[in-house]
């Protein structure tokens, strides 16, 4: 595997993850997937078959020590990455009966812990065990997958207590760790990104009032998101950046 230039991708079994996966990985392009059930996953293990350099590897980013082991098992590889992208998100989960809260009363604290479990603490943690495994010798890139309600400025139409919260925790965590690592990782660009309505799982029940045409597919919303993640400089570091390039307020 290109040590040089190999990219981590999290949520890589399915949605934008795996769209942004089959984007990147080439023969002379290394992948290292990374979710729950990679091994197993039928379309990851077809790319492997084919004798492309991607590497699958079980992990549930919300424990902590198994994102040590992640990390431990880099180290021992020398692997260094140059881009490492957080695709892993929870809107709703119909096994917990959890769904995007429409009222106060709705609000549960087992589903508040769960959606910053995974919204929240999970990117920071990626960061905090794996950006020592990224080259300070290149430029490299630490992306999250954000939303647009996750910005506090742009809320005018209330609802989806959780999510939104826990997008808007993970955008103020992302905004201070590019502050603290403008100076320990100086050519590291770090991005809060959404990547627009996207057809894919995490949606599907919310579709029906998406205006025509604002609802992407899962490869579309890939291809936007790795030209901001490909082109990224200093200009970028330290944003929340929507799919065509622009700023949006935190």
């Amino acid at each position: 595997m290109n040590i040089q230039q190999t990219r981590l991708i999290t949520g890589a079994s399915s949605g934008i993850g795996l769209a942004l996966l089959k984007h990147w990985l080439a023969p002379d392009a290394p992948v290292i997937a990374v979710s729950r059930r990679a091994t197993g996953h039928p379309t990851l293990h077809a790319l492997r078959e084919q004798g492309l350099p991607l590497r699958c590897i079980n992990v549930d980013i919300t424990q902590e020590e198994q994102l040590e082991y992640l990390a431990k098992n880099l180290e021992e590889e020398g692997i260094r990455l140059h881009q490492i992208i957080n695709c892993a998100g929870l809107l709703h989960d119909a096994e917990i009966e959890m769904g995007p809260e429409k009222r106060l009363e709705d609000i549960s604290l087992k589903n508040l812990q769960r959606g910053f479990a995974v919204n929240t603490f999970a990117p920071i943690l990626l960061a905090r065990h794996l950006l020592p495994r990224m080259d300070k010798k290149q430029t490299a890139v630490f992306a999250s997958l954000s939303a647009r309600v996750g910005s506090i400025s742009d809320n005018h139409l209330g609802g989806w207590y959780s999510y939104r919260a826990s997008k808007a925790a993970q955008n103020q965590l992302l905004r201070t760790l590019a502050i603290e690592t403008r100076r320990r990782y100086p050519k590291l660009c770090v991005m809060a990104l959404h990547p627009g309505t996207t057809d894919t799982p995490l949606s599907s029940p919310f579709q029906r009032n998406v205006p025509e045409g604002k609802l992407f597919s899962a490869t579309r919303a890939a291809q936007q998101l790795a030209t901001i993640i490909d082109s990224a400089s200093e200009q970028e570091h330290g944003r929340f950046i929507a799919w065509d390039g622009k700023p949006i307020p935190w």
